[in-house]
Formats: C-alpha cells, structure tokens, sequence
C-alpha cells in the first residue's frame, strides 16, 4: 500500500464528481422508469424486467467497491488541478439523451428487441464516456491492472447487494428463528419458565412477552455495522494491511448480532421486573443504538490494536491528552452526546428526566480537552450572530412549509413536576442547547469532517483552502442527524461552514448555532412549540 500522500483531497475528487453524476441519474431513472413492466415481453424484454434492476444494482456496487479497493491498494495520480474532459462529458449527456429516448418508446411498449439491444447500448456508452470525462483512460487502466485479488471483493460484494431484498426476506424465518432460540436459551439462565411461539415469534415470561419482528431480527445493526466498517477502514486505510484487514467487517456483523440477542434478553428481563414502560418505552428504542455504539468501539479498539491487521508496529495506548489524538479532541464531545443519550432514553419511560447526563458529558469530555482547544479561533463577530438567526428563520419557515403551523404544549410529565424540577430540567436543557451542544457539534462537523474531507492531517488545512465539496458532503450527514428536518439541518450545516470557511474561525460557526438554538429556546419556551425540543 503506498503512503497516505496518495489519498488527497485532489486525487478523489474526480470519483466523488462522478459518483454524485451516476447517483443523481440513476434516482432519475429508478423513479421513472420501473423494468418489471417490460417482464411480460419478448424473451429479451422479460429478461431485463426480471433481472434487469438486480443486475443494474450489482453493477453499481461492483464499480463503487472496485474503484474503492483500487484506491485503497495503489492510489490515484491526479493534476493539482483534476480537469475535467469536456468531450466525454457532452458525448456522456448525448448518450443519456438517446437512452431516455428510446426509454419512451421501450416502456411505452411500442418497440422489439432492436430498440432494447439500441437502448442497452446507449446505457454502457453513457456509463463509459462519463467514467472518461472525470478520469482519464490511463487512471482507469492503471486501477485495473492493480487490482489483483480485489476483483473477488468487488464481485462478492455485488451479487450480495444485487439480491440484498429478496436474501433478507428469505432469510428472516431462518435468522428470526436462530435469535429467537438463542434468546430463550439465554433468557432461560435468569428467569423461569420462559415460553415461546416459534409460529408468531413470541418470546413470554412469567409477568412479560415481546414479539420478536423483523426489525428487530439484527438486520438492522448488522448493516449499520456494515457501513461503519467500511467507512472506518476507508478513513483510515494507511493503518492497515489489505485485503487481511478487511475480516473486520463480517466479524463486526456477527459482534453485533450477538449484542443484539443480549438487547432482547434484557428487554425481557427489565419488563418481567416490573417495569414494563421502561422495557418498551426507553430501553427498546435506544439499547439497539446502545449496541451498536458497543460494536463500532470495539471495532476500533480491536482494528488499532491487532498487529495482524496493523500496517506497522502497534503503538503503546497513549495518555488522555488531546496532543495525542487530535481526532478524539474533536470527536469526543459529540459521542458523549450521542452517548449519554442513549443511555438516558433507555432509562427513560414516556419523559427523558435525565437529560441533563448530556449536558455533564459534554462539559466532561470539554473539560479533558481544554488544552487542545485554546489553539483554536474562537472569536466571532456580528455577521455569526446574524447568520445565526438567518438560519433560525430558515429552520420555522420550513416548518410553516412542512404543514407544521401548530403548537404543542409542554410535556404532560414535566408539567406535572414540583415547580424546582420542572425549572432545573428546563434550564439545564437551555444551557445544553446554547453552549455544550453548538461547540460539542461544530467541533465535530466544522472543525474535524469538514477539513478531514480534505486531508488526514486535518488540523494543517486552512480554512480558506476548503473547496465547496467538502462543504456539501460535511453538511449531509449533519442534516440527516435531524431527522424529519434533515433539510434544514443541511442548509444549516452549508450556513455555519460557509461561516468557518469565510471568516477561518471555528468561533464565527459556534455563534451562529449558540444564536440559532437559543431563538429555539425562546420559541419553544415563549410560544408552546415543544416540538421542537
């Protein structure tokens, strides 16, 4: 594997182009057109109607895992300045334009076999000149010529993904019955007599019963771990051996399947104790996430530790000092968010009492690496405040767009506290909005991901060397991270980087937040919008 020199902002670039052209047209084409219609055809037509979207899914995880393990293993060259070629690119959308006319008349059903031989044609000759107008000839042969072995990856990779939905339910009776034996197995060390319905996977208890669904089957878990295991050693390729290091993954699958029978045996235990609310109302919704973050930190522990897997010598376990481990300086406080969440929903019946563990975290992991962050620029101005609230206007006019014009009392359960909880619960909740969760977030989102999208060595990356890309894709998973408002989460994100960026102070993106959630503060507080909280 070469040096790290090879995985620059500049070298990927070009595949991230492409890939978000390929994406944006294959939602296009996944929306419009449907091949199960052409099933009813000729001979030819009935084979793209059945396999024609299993095979278009293979094809796409083939070329995403293959480039992705050709990266991982020799690198990428690319000009200072990654050109783009503007023949192939026309050609490309000249291509895409006698595709989506021949689509008219293949589904429409007014063509043989001719057009459908014409059409599938048309596909390749898109897909190829488009693979040429962002990466030269010589790149792609350069990648093919090295894959060696990882051919295999990509193609297992593939056919897996290709029948992903008809495996999954095919093996949900299987997997369902195999955690539902394991589980009463288990259960069965605790509490006596433990009875089952193999039938309607019902697991019961003297005082509680749960039925065991799909969901909650460790499909879920099992491809969280999936996607964390590839990233994880996507981001952190140079420390590792390939393709050895890639046995982390399907044994991270099988950790957290195990931890996923764990979650349901003490589901069943806390509801045969006697606390049924909890069971179902708190720890069912958050132990899966609790496991999952079990998972992905034994994961990292085990991936850094083994020197099997390490590309050099595995280093001694360093002093909690943010010199360090800069990426944890800045990752911490985010997880100790996520994670004393987690921990405080799962203790939680209908009402989180225990918010304020969030607000402690944060101040703790803060406090640990004090040091770290005095080196950084924490000045702000008027123009953060003002974004501030810019973003704050944003964030309710979306709302007003969604249908979302109403109110929403206070929570029945604070509002039937003591006057001295109920004023300490929402004070400590105002304080984690404006101060712990601001910093704890644009450390996380701004400081580390947005500049670690362009090198490794994330802290030596000026602010004002940060391309628009990275703005974009730091701000993606930052809006998903707010759920039903992921799009106002996302232009938030655009809003607080473009502020970093602009002003190369951290500070200018944690006033503009601060300012944003305090107005929600206000709003939530002053107009009966708990919704929002």
């Amino acid at each position: 594997m070469r040096g790290s020199a090879s995985y620059t902002w500049h070298s990927l670039r070009p595949l991230i182009s492409l890939a978000i052209l390929f994406a944006a047209e294959l939602l296009l084409l996944t929306v419009w057109l449907d091949t199960a219609t052409l099933a009813a055809g000729s001979p030819l037509l009935h084979t793209i109607g059945v396999y024609g979207s299993p095979i278009l899914r293979a094809a796409v995880v083939f070329g995403l895992v293959s480039v992705t393990l050709a990266y991982l293993k020799i690198g990428a060259s690319a000009p200072a300045e990654p050109v783009i070629a503007w023949r192939f690119l026309a050609g490309h959308f000249a291509a895409m334009g006698v595709f989506a006319g021949l689509s008219s008349l293949l589904f429409a059903h007014k063509a043989g076999d001719f057009t459908a031989v014409s059409w599938l044609a048309a596909g390749l000759a898109a897909i190829a000149l488009g693979a040429l107008a962002f990466i030269p000839a010589a790149a792609w042969w350069r990648m093919i010529r090295g894959m060696g072995v990882l051919w295999i990856f990509a193609v297992l990779a593939g056919a897996s993904v290709s029948f992903a939905g008809t495996l999954a339910a095919r093996a949900w009776a299987p997997l369902g019955q195999l955690t539902i034996h394991l589980v009463v197995a288990v259960l069965r060390l605790f509490v006596s007599p433990v009875s089952m319905d193999a039938a309607r996977h019902i697991i019961a208890t003297p005082h509680f019963e749960v039925e065991v669904s799909a969901a909650c089957s460790g499909f879920e878990g099992m491809g969280l771990m999936l996607v964390f295991g590839v990233v994880w050693l996507y981001l952190f390729r140079a420390e590792y051996r390939f393709p050895r290091a890639l046995v982390l993954v399907p044994a991270g699958i099988v950790f957290i399947y195990l931890l996923n029978i764990v979650r349901i045996v003490a589901l069943l235990l806390i509801g045969n104790a006697g606390a049924p609310d909890i069971a179902v109302g708190g720890f069912h919704s958050q132990a899966g996430w609790l496991a999952f973050t079990a998972a992905a930190l034994g994961f990292s522990m085990v991936a850094r530790r083994n020197p099997w897997l390490a590309a050099g010598a595995v280093a001694a376990s360093p002093p909690l000092e943010a010199e360090a481990n800069p990426t944890t300086a800045y990752l911490l406080p985010f997880l100790a968010i996520l994670a004393a969440g987690m921990l405080s929903n799962a203790a939680s019946a209908r009402f989180e009492w225990f918010y304020g563990l969030r607000f402690v975290a944060a101040c703790a992991a803060l406090l640990a690496y004090r040091n770290c962050y005095r080196t950084l620029d924490w000045r702000f101005s008027w123009l953060g405040l003002s974004a501030g609230v810019l973003v704050f206007a944003i964030w309710i006019g979306l709302d007003r767009l969604r249908g979302v014009t109403g109110s929403e009392s206070m929570p029945a359960a604070l509002l039937a506290a003591p006057l001295a909880l109920r004023t300490s619960w929402i004070l400590v909740r105002a304080l984690a909005a404006t101060v712990t969760v601001p910093i704890a977030e644009e450390l996380a989102f701004r400081g580390f991901l947005l500049r670690r999208l362009v090198s490794a060595d994330f802290e030596k990356v000026a602010w004002n060397a940060v391309p628009w890309t990275a703005l974009l894709l730091s701000s993606l998973p930052f809006g998903l991270m707010h759920g039903q408002r992921w799009f106002g989460g996302i232009l938030a994100g655009l809003v607080y980087g473009y502020l970093a960026i602009r002003r190369g102070s951290i500070g200018e993106a944690a006033a503009a937040h601060a300012t944003t959630n305090a107005l929600i503060a206000i709003y939530v507080l002053t107009g009966n919008q708990w919704q929002l909280w």
